[in-house]
């Protein structure tokens, strides 16, 4: 997979599958909401994430 970044929530890892959606290591998927935060898309709970890339050309 792509881009990595880590979930400070659970303490796992969420990938990058479009601009605005993750998935991490559970399956769980993960809509940004803002620039280190994601809402889990099953329960609607808020997770701080480490730094999401903002766009498919940042390495």
């Amino acid at each position: 997979m792509g881009k990595h970044f880590f979930d400070y929530e659970d303490g796992d890892f969420a990938y990058l599958i479009s601009n605005n959606m993750a998935i991490d290591s559970d399956g769980n998927l993960l809509m940004r909401t803002g620039k280190n935060i994601a809402m889990d898309m099953d329960s609607g709970e808020l997770h701080i994430m480490s730094d999401w890339p903002n766009d498919e050309n940042d390495d």
